[in-house]
């Protein structure tokens, strides 16, 4: 007789539900990925930037060769790869931004998403000119 404490062994393990791909059936999904995937593209461009600080604190010799090495083809074809996944990374914070801030209410009316979304674009390009500009003033 079997002791009560003892579970029964069987061979089946009842439906498992196949996981390969899951985020490639659904539109929704594989765009959710990409725009994670980007983020992958800000940590490596924040890499680059860290790798520059750390050449600048080395002295003139060490940011030099940094600076050469940023003007390589390969650096430049990665800085354009990297700079794709930055414009997809900040369009899909302008887009979630209206979904995970306060409502917004203005004379009474709530404030569209499409709105707040625009003043995000709006902030992102202000900001753009104002660094170009004092880019070139500096210069």
């Amino acid at each position: 007789m079997k002791d009560a404490t003892q579970h029964p062994t069987t061979t089946s393990r009842g439906y498992v539900r196949p996981m390969q791909g899951w985020w490639r059936r659904d539109p929704f999904f594989v765009r959710y990925m990409v725009r994670e995937a980007t983020a992958l593209g800000v940590l490596v461009y924040a890499m680059v930037l860290a790798v520059g600080v750390v050449r600048l604190a080395q002295g003139e010799a060490a940011w030099n060769g940094w600076l050469s090495a940023l003007r390589s083809p390969v650096s430049i074809t990665l800085h354009l790869v990297l700079l794709a996944c930055m414009l997809v990374h900040a369009q899909s914070w302008f887009e979630i931004m209206p979904k995970t801030m306060p409502m917004m209410f203005v004379g009474g009316k709530r404030v569209a998403a499409q709105t707040i979304s625009r003043i995000g674009y709006a902030a992102a390009a202000a900001a753009f000119v104002a660094v170009l500009v004092i880019a070139v003033w500096l210069r």
